[in-house]
């Protein structure tokens, strides 16, 4: 899985979670959608990376996912940032999977 950052991304990524953010998690979230087919497609800040996880091919900060959860996704997979919207876009050349990708900092 290849991923691609912009660099307005990049920069509001390191505000938000600081710099010290460099091990993220892809995800296809289900936890209460209801079934494994519906789910929203994640981003977790992680301390590291499960011994099972793979690693993704990212130019800006470590990306990880789960074997199961790469079907869910195209290739390449762009993050972008929406100033005026304050959200992350996640996208492929064949779709937008969402213009309010979620972000969330799971670190202890």
């Amino acid at each position: 899985m290849k991923v691609s950052w912009s660099k307005e991304a990049i920069r509001e990524v390191e505000t938000r979670f600081g710099s010290d953010a460099k091990v993220w998690k892809l995800v296809f979230d289900s936890e209460g959608c209801g079934c494994s087919v519906d789910g929203v497609p994640t981003l977790w800040a992680v301390n590291a990376p499960l011994p099972d996880d793979l690693q993704a091919d990212s130019d800006a900060f470590g990306v990880w996912y789960e074997k199961q959860h790469e079907m869910y996704f195209d290739e390449p997979l762009r993050i972008s940032y929406l100033p005026g919207n304050r959200s992350f876009k996640l996208a492929s050349d064949g779709q937008t999977y969402t213009n309010t990708f979620k972000l969330q900092d799971l670190r202890h």
